[in-house]
């Protein structure tokens, strides 16, 4: 993707998505076709949006089970990154609205969500601790024995020459012990990067990670560019460990910009290239440019506009990568035949841990391809493969490869792939040996009564393990939901269900509830739940629709789940 320059400048006081030049990025994949619904979901009310922002207040300052594991944040810290997140994951999802208008927005309501539960925990990942926070603002300490310098917390903005003089203090320090540097969330200018440039060039050899996520926002071209010339020509030589330069929207001239300090990445384990318009030449560029992945075991491409071509060349880079763990490329608009390009080179990564392909157009030719590759990940663990068109035949060889291989797999996700009860026995023979298993999810596949009480049988048997089982819109009726929830319900380790979005009659409703009468926290909500949906079958057309459009909008973002994995 090219970077241009804009007509007017782009405030950083307004939240949104991270950008080169204030051009909002045009890489949001677009996600396979979903069921019609003919009434307007999109765009939310402000009282919607109040409301969500209050929510995800909560949940950056209070305990669960994610701040509890990465850290807290004040109350007052809270509210403002919640703010941001939720204007972030609003223009991400109008943007991807704004490209399909017709649709009814159920589209743009996920893609919210989505945006909102994945920059919640990487704000809540940015909280350092207690220790480390002081070591910045304690700025009187003489020498700093800490190894992670981050100025990334508050409120973005742009940083100059004088502020980026008083800020980066503690890197001047005469025997600093910093390995790792964190600049995201704040905006470089020129003058603030030969500042920091020059500080930085004084500490190549001690520096192990690299982080220059969002650090241009709202730059002009010329000086965007050239504020990542400055950073790569004073980091070049580092021998880094791990190097994070996403959500800059780079495109090819961006990661040219880069040339120096990926040229010279000899030991890099953990690369970052995501929400970065990486787009075939990008793609291309990354390739020419990094010259050894031999040690690399994260590579991480997330909401790119890649391509087929693109795919190709982030292949070649998997082929030198035999040490790769986890491989990420989701919603990166790869068709078929990049699917299948990937699918062969994944083939070397006898390694791999950790496997999230989501939201792209793989097809079944695509599954198939990779349903060959996953014969060879002995060590896999976590596989996420929705909404990549497999429908049953790539599902069925997907489920057959894994039936023999993965014995260690603890997450299984294949949403939104136009799965029915055909390939409901693979599935369910494929499950039966995942004995570890701990999340699994098919929702919004048509699996039916049939085919989930086929999966039930595969669950009865230990899985003592198993926390969320997610078989949301999948037409299932009263028969599938009980027998789904009393194989469930008395698994030690269980902790949610969901069978939102389905057909189930009043009288089923109340026997989920009762059988879940001791703990209802472990039934997810029902609130979509179309227990008129049976005839559904026998009517093509609805009547009356359209109507409560922000009820339906309100009771979808009710329940905003925090995902680690998205």
């Amino acid at each position: 993707m090219n970077l241009e320059k804009p007509e007017n400048g782009v405030s950083m006081d307004s939240a949104a998505p991270a950008c080169v030049v204030g051009v909002p990025m045009d890489s949001t994949a677009p996600s396979p076709e979903r069921r019609p619904f003919s009434i307007k979901l999109w765009p939310p009310s402000e009282n919607t949006r109040k409301i969500l922002v209050d929510r995800m207040t909560n949940n950056l300052s209070t305990p669960t089970i994610f701040t509890r594991k990465y850290g807290s944040l004040s109350k007052d810290e809270a509210v403002e990154k919640a703010k941001q997140i939720e204007d972030t994951a609003f223009s991400v999802a109008n943007h991807h609205y704004d490209k399909e208008p017709d649709g009814d927005g159920s589209s743009a309501v996920q893609l919210y969500a989505k945006e909102c539960s994945k920059l919640i925990i990487e704000a809540l990942k940015r909280v350092p601790k207690t220790e480390e926070k002081e070591t910045v603002e304690l700025k009187a300490v003489p020498v700093s024995r800490e190894t992670v310098f981050d100025i990334s917390k508050g409120k973005r903005a742009f940083i100059e020459a004088e502020e980026a003089e008083e800020l980066l203090k503690p890197l001047k320090e005469p025997g600093n012990s910093y390995t790792k540097i964190c600049f995201s969330n704040r905006s470089f200018g020129i003058g603030a990067a030969h500042i920091a440039g020059t500080i930085l060039a004084t500490l190549k050899e001690q520096l192990k990670e690299v982080d220059l996520s969002d650090f241009v926002a709202g730059r002009p071209e010329k000086e965007a560019l050239d504020v990542m010339t400055i950073f790569s020509e004073a980091l070049d030589g580092c021998n880094l460990k791990s190097l994070n330069l996403s959500d800059n929207a780079l495109g090819e001239k961006g990661v040219r910009a880069f040339a120096k300090l990926l040229q010279s990445q000899t030991e890099l384990e953990e690369l970052f290239l995501m929400n970065d318009g990486i787009s075939e030449e990008a793609a291309r560029a990354i390739c020419e440019l990094v010259p050894s992945t031999e040690r690399l075991k994260v590579l991480q491409f997330h909401n790119n506009m890649t391509g087929d071509e693109g795919a190709v060349a982030i292949s070649e880079i998997v082929k030198r990568s035999p040490l790769l763990e986890d491989f990420r490329c989701s919603s990166t608009r790869v068709g078929s035949d990049g699917g299948k390009a990937l699918s062969q080179a994944l083939e070397t990564c006898t390694h791999l841990k950790k496997l999230d392909l989501r939201d792209n157009m793989f097809g079944v030719d695509g599954g198939e391809a990779l349903s060959k590759a996953l014969t060879k990940h002995e060590n896999l663990s976590e596989i996420y493969l929705c909404y990549l068109n497999f429908e049953d035949e790539g599902a069925i060889a997907i489920a057959n490869a894994l039936k023999d291989s993965a014995p260690s797999l603890r997450i299984f996700e294949m949403a939104g792939n136009d799965i029915t009860a055909k390939a409901a026995p693979a599935l369910a023979a494929c499950i039966s040996e995942k004995q570890l298993l701990t999340k699994l999810n098919l929702s919004e596949n048509e699996i039916k009564d049939d085919g989930v009480i086929q999966i039930v049988k595969a669950l009865e048997e230990g899985h003592d393990q198993l926390k969320v089982v997610d078989m949301s819109s999948n037409s299932l009726r009263r028969a599938g939901a009980r027998v789904l929830a009393q194989a469930l319900v008395h698994k030690p380790e269980f902790e949610l269900l969901n069978v939102n979005g389905n057909f189930i009659s009043d009288e089923g409703i109340d026997e989920l509830k009762d059988i879940f009468k001791k703990c209802p926290e472990k039934l997810a909500s029902l609130e979509d739940n179309d227990p008129e949906g049976e005839d559904d079958e026998k009517e093509s057309g609805d009547e009356g629709e359209g109507d409560g459009d922000e009820n339906e909008l309100g009771s979808k973002l009710k329940t905003l789940d925090v995902n680690e994995d998205e």
